[in-house]
């Protein structure tokens, strides 16, 4: 399993990649496996100002749907369009073309209390 050290993880198995104050944010290697086939991806609160651990948007896999939660407050600025046509990609590339959203933060520092790789290793293992 792949677990990238430039990242930070949430225990809902979300990632996130600061840049200034304009993150991405997606979901693990570690969740997509336990999802299976990703069908559809569905997030509706583009232009929305969400608290942490708010859900803002779902994932569909072949047999379930699980709620997306946001990592850190902040505005929800951009979706990955690519996803509507090839949803799958979460599964071969979740660190990479499968991310789900970009959000501005409020806080850089709260994305910094989030876990680093070696403790989102531990949570999962």
């Amino acid at each position: 399993m792949n677990f990238p050290a430039n990242l930070r993880y949430t225990k809902d198995h979300e990632w996130i990649s600061l840049e200034g104050n304009v993150a991405t944010v997606g979901i693990t290697d570690f969740a997509q496996g336990e999802l299976g086939d990703i069908v559809y991806v569905d997030v509706t609160t583009v232009g929305e100002h969400l608290e942490a651990n708010a859900v803002f948007g779902t994932v569909e896999a072949v047999k379930t749907v699980s709620d997306l939660f946001l990592p850190v407050a902040g505005k929800i600025l951009e979706v990955n369009d690519g996803l509507n046509n090839n949803p799958e990609v979460v599964n071969t590339d979740p660190y990479g073309e499968g991310w789900m959203i970009k959000m501005e933060v409020d806080s850089a520092e709260e994305v910094a209390a989030l876990m680093d790789a070696p403790a989102y290793e531990d949570l999962v293992s």
